[in-house]
Order: structure tokens, then C-alpha cells, then sequence
């Protein structure tokens, strides 16, 4: 599995870094424009991230407008949804319009709230076929 970490908190990283890196590769992208540039290459290179968890509250570009981004490149370049990479937004924040806009309007397929529990997420790994 190849997954790319989008978060601006440093401790939050390594978290997400350490559950995730015995399931496979992780990059790291520390703000919604990094994590754009990261994704297009990843295609360019016919290498793409199948999981990209990505906070809602960053600098540079917020995830809400990257997740809209990643969609679009998808889209544009001939992607159907059922080959999507999988998008896992999380927040610290407990904002539900934040969350609607990441599902209904985003696309994300999932949303975990900070801080992150190892337990649901591998539960939520395994529920959308990413790790066993």
C-alpha cells in the first residue's frame, strides 16, 4: 500500500507515520499544496498513493481544497470513483459542516477525529480493503 501523509502537526505525522508504515510505503506532505504536487507526481510516475489521510486545518492550501484538487486531477485524467485513491480526512476539530464538506462535497471516503486511535483506523483500513 502506498499511502501519503498530509498534516501540518509534527507529533500528529509521526503518529499517522508509525501506524501506517508497517502496512507499506509512507510519504509525507506537511500542507494541502505539497500534498497536490505529491499526488500528481505519484500519478506522473504511475505509482499512485492508495490511502492519503490528510487534516482539514492546514497552511498553504486547507485539506478541504486539496481533497477538491486530488478529485479533479482524478477525474481529469480518466479515473473512475471505484479507483480512487481512498481519502481519510482528519480534524481535531469538532466541526460537523466541516466534515459534511469533506463527504458530500470533497469526496473523502472516511474522517477520523484527533487524536487519532490506532485501533479505529486499522478497523477502518480493513473495512475499505487497504490492510488485512
Amino acid at each position: 500500500m502506498r499511502v501519503l501523509v498530509v498534516e501540518d502537526d509534527f507529533t500528529s505525522r509521526k503518529i499517522l507515520q508509525k501506524i501506517l508504515g508497517p502496512y507499506g510505503e509512507v510519504d509525507i506532505a506537511v500542507n494541502g499544496l505539497e500534498a497536490v504536487q505529491a499526488f500528481t507526481q505519484s500519478l506522473d510516475d504511475a505509482n499512485p498513493y492508495d490511502l492519503v489521510c490528510m487534516d482539514i486545518m492546514m497552511p498553504e492550501m486547507d485539506g478541504q481544497t486539496a481533497l477538491r484538487s486530488i478529485r479533479a486531477i482524478e477525474k481529469e485524467r480518466g479515473i473512475v470513483p471505484a479507483n480512487e485513491a481512498k481519502v481519510i480526512m482528519t480534524t481535531a476539530l469538532d466541526d460537523p459542516k466541516n466534515v459534511v464538506e469533506a463527504y458530500y462535497k470533497g469526496g473523502a471516503t472516511s474522517y477520523v477525529p484527533k487524536p487519532i486511535d490506532k485501533h479505529m483506523l486499522l478497523h477502518l483500513l480493513k473495512n475499505l480493503g487497504l490492510v488485512e
